[in-house]
């Protein structure tokens, strides 16, 4: 089992990180503006990063089942580091794209090892708490940045990009001094094979199997958030006029809202529910919050249509991962590393077309991710149930 110490260093990497992460999210939509740019190549800008989630986060979760989850976690803080050097250091849109793919290659190597660091070390009774307690810590991070890179921008936009780069080299020594390796030398995989993303047989298993319709959910969840937060600075700067401070200051509340979800309700709700029922819960209040933003006309209204969408959202992933870690028979490393394909499908495929219908209207991408997630919430009803069979009935507390 893993040492409480062990899970509040995690913690506290991602709070570091997810810093720097809160923290040029109110900025996105200035450098639209101050570059000439559209939604569409804001989406394209998002998508980048993906694109490279996608190819290397399957072959850094499987490097991890072989050399160890510390140093890829390493090689993933200091990447993002730089990559966040470069961003600041940008003076063109092809450099902005430019340091976002390098980011995505480097940093794609984080996430997937801190969930399979945690299910390394982790049973399964207590695994879905302590991913919520790395999805808390994330929120932390989330709900400080906005604030800190809408008060920085005032000295300039390239500012947040420089201090986030700092933090993160920080949290670089933090792991690397004080983190102990999870993954025993005996335990690790030692055959020299194909990277997973590229051995067919992982992915038979894993869309045969029972991991199926979870991972299918992973997608639509990922796209649906997209849809919402690829493009919400623009849509808060175009239709109200607001200032990067007040766009910080959404993000901050609803960064707050994902705490009170990941780090308080999601624990409780799948103890006393269990994964799929809140699943299924998440979803259809996802669709309803997504309409509900809309028809928000004033900053109050704003904050709560998106707070409540935040909050049935933020719960997802915990529920989502919990049920893929324990319910794979795969080395952890390539599990993560495949959900996380899932998800990083999501993110291409969201942006790219929340931006292009966002030039055609700019309510367009918040209609289309209610239905997709509402597609999804229908497919709770056939893929999860199957593979989770356990999960229908609520548990003691």
């Amino acid at each position: 089992m893993t040492s409480s110490k062990n899970v509040w260093i995690l913690s506290a990497t991602l709070v570091i990180i997810m810093l720097g992460y809160g923290m040029v999210q109110p900025l996105f939509p200035f450098l639209v503006k101050q570059f000439g740019a559209s939604g569409k190549d804001l989406g394209l800008l998002i998508s980048a990063y993906a694109v490279m989630q996608l190819i290397f986060a399957p072959l850094w979760g499987g490097l991890s089942d072989r050399v160890g989850r510390k140093p890829i976690l390493a090689i993933g803080i200091l990447g993002y580091s730089l990559a966040m050097l470069l961003f600041g250091l940008s003076t063109e849109w092809w450099m902005l794209f430019l340091s976002r793919t390098l980011s995505g290659i480097l940093s794609s190597a984080t996430l997937p090892t801190a969930m399979a660091y945690i299910s390394d070390s982790t049973s399964e009774k207590e695994r879905g708490s302590s991913m919520g307690i790395l999805g808390a810590a994330m929120a932390v991070g989330v709900i400080l940045g906005p604030g800190i890179g809408g008060w920085l921008a005032r000295v300039s936009l390239s500012t947040p990009f420089f201090l986030g780069s700092g933090i993160a080299f920080l949290s670089f020594l933090s792991v690397w001094i004080w983190l102990p390796e999870s993954l025993l030398p005996e335990l690790r995989r030692t055959t020299q094979d194909k990277p997973p993303i590229f051995q067919l047989t992982y992915w038979r298993e894993a869309l045969r199997g029972p991991l199926a319709g979870l991972l299918l959910l992973t997608l639509m969840v990922s796209f649906g958030m997209t849809n919402f937060q690829g493009i919400f600075g623009l849509y808060a700067l175009q239709r109200y006029g607001y200032g990067s401070e007040q766009i910080g200051g959404i993000f901050m509340i609803l960064g707050c809202a994902m705490l009170l979800a990941q780090g308080v309700l999601t624990g409780v709700l799948i103890k006393r529910l269990g994964e799929v029922a809140v699943i299924r819960l998440s979803l259809i209040v996802t669709v309803v919050g997504f309409l509900l933003m809309t028809l928000a006309t004033t900053y109050l209204t704003v904050l709560l249509t998106t707070s409540i969408f935040i909050l049935a959202i933020a719960l997802l992933g915990p529920a989502l991962n919990a049920l893929i870690s324990e319910r794979t028979s795969m080395p952890q490393g390539i599990t993560m590393g495949l959900a996380n394909v899932f998800t990083s499908l999501g993110r291409i495929v969201g942006p790219i077309w929340a931006g292009y219908v966002f030039d055609l209207n700019i309510n367009y991408p918040y209609f289309s991710g209610a239905a997709i997630v509402f597609v999804g919430f229908l497919v709770s009803f056939i893929g999860v149930s199957r593979d989770v069979g356990d999960a229908k009935s609520p548990r003691p507390i």
